[in-house]
């Protein structure tokens, strides 16, 4: 009589069956086969996105009060006392990095502490019919700016911004109330940071080449390939390696898109106000020599007398603290009347980095509102 066959939930599985090994060891291969190409997949698409994919935006509420060709005038907060303009860097990147993200944000810890009006300078991006705008022509329209806010502010200069700030206080010394020059090149010449040195030991026809390149405009995504190349190892391994260490976690991949829709969107300059830039503020510190000319008149920076406060990063190998702590023997304000800051990081942190934001943008904010902004 042949033996009764054992029940289906009774016979061992297969993977405890030796015959059996090879099969499952090889539908085990395939299975992290296909898991590891989704992965990568997954990887590609989230790097396509970040990479290009993605648009910044502004992380507080706010209205355009002035739509300008070179930028758009962004009005935050409420109407009363001294506003103040935060003069974003027209350098590349775009005016979020001063509106970040909510609570990583330099209007909203303004706001926060103090500061009832803020403004913000939303540079726009070149276009071909603007590749000769001048320095003058940004100049002009940051006056407007002015003048539509009720003729007195007080001026935030943020890294490139800082220039073009202290030009419009030392052009019209009336129209500033208090200045604020956050990262800023006044004096180009001082330190041995890399720009500088970059700025010195490449002639100009190499960027007079780039120009050409981009059809009378200073690309962004060159400028971007510059900054990157500064530090590859970091742009391009350190980087993506996180990036997909991390493809699991939303929280991380959250932070790094929010990022990257800044970082990776560069604007485009036109290619004779860079030229100007690299020329006469760079190679030739006009500004600190008191030999530029702006809107018609040869700018003295000794005609700053409003109070000024220097904020300026430790290890910042964009603009160094000597740059930017060299204002203080230019201008002429009294020295009872000028503050300086020295915080730890690099360049991007004195404007973005939570703990300059929360340590430092504060006392800042108190000192703008006792230099007569509520």
């Amino acid at each position: 009589m042949p033996e009764t066959p054992a029940p289906a939930d009774s016979m061992p599985p297969l993977i405890t069956l030796p015959l059996f090994w090879p099969v499952a060891m090889v539908a085990g291969m395939e299975k992290a086969k296909a898991d590891l190409a989704l992965r990568n997949l997954e990887f590609i698409q989230e790097d396509i996105k970040i990479h290009g994919g993605l648009k910044p935006k502004l992380a507080s509420p706010n209205v355009v009060r002035l739509d300008l060709r070179t930028m758009a005038l962004r009005d935050y907060g409420r109407p009363g006392g001294i506003p103040t303009l935060v003069n974003a860097p027209f350098a590349g990147h775009r005016a979020e990095i001063a509106d970040y993200h909510k609570g990583q944000s330099l209007v909203e810890t303004l706001l926060a502490n103090g500061v009832g009006h803020v403004a913000l300078t939303d540079w726009k991006s070149a276009t071909d019919d603007m590749k000769d705008f001048n320095i003058d022509n940004y100049l002009e329209e940051l006056i407007v700016a002015i003048d539509d806010l009720g003729g007195r502010v007080n001026l935030v200069g943020l890294c490139q911004g800082g220039w073009s700030s202290a030009m419009v206080a030392a052009r019209f010394p009336d129209k500033v109330n208090a200045l604020v020059l956050a990262g800023s090149p006044i004096d180009a010449d001082a330190g041995d940071g890399p720009i500088k040195r970059l700025a010195h030991d490449t002639p100009l026809s190499a960027y007079e080449d780039l120009v050409k390149l981009g059809g009378g405009l200073m690309r962004g995504q060159i400028m971007l390939a510059g900054w990157k190349n500064m530090h590859p190892e970091k742009h391009y391994a350190a980087e993506a390696l996180d990036l997909y260490q991390h493809m699991d976690d939303p929280a991380y991949k959250e932070r790094v898109e929010v990022f990257d829709s800044w970082y990776e969107d560069p604007l485009d300059l036109p290619g004779r106000w860079y030229l100007q830039a690299i020329r006469e503020l760079f190679k030739e510190n006009r500004l600190a020599k008191g030999e530029f000319v702006g809107l018609g008149r040869r700018l003295n920076l000794k005609a700053i007398v409003c109070p000024l406060y220097l904020l300026a990063g430790e290890s910042d190998d964009i603009t160094t603290k000597e740059q930017v702590f060299a204002a203080e023997n230019l201008v002429g304000t009294p020295k009872g009347r000028i503050e300086k800051k020295l915080v730890p990081g690099g360049h991007i942190g004195l404007f973005m980095g939570s703990r300059t934001l929360k340590e430092t943008w504060p006392t800042i904010a108190q000192w703008l509102t006792h230099s007569g902004s509520a």
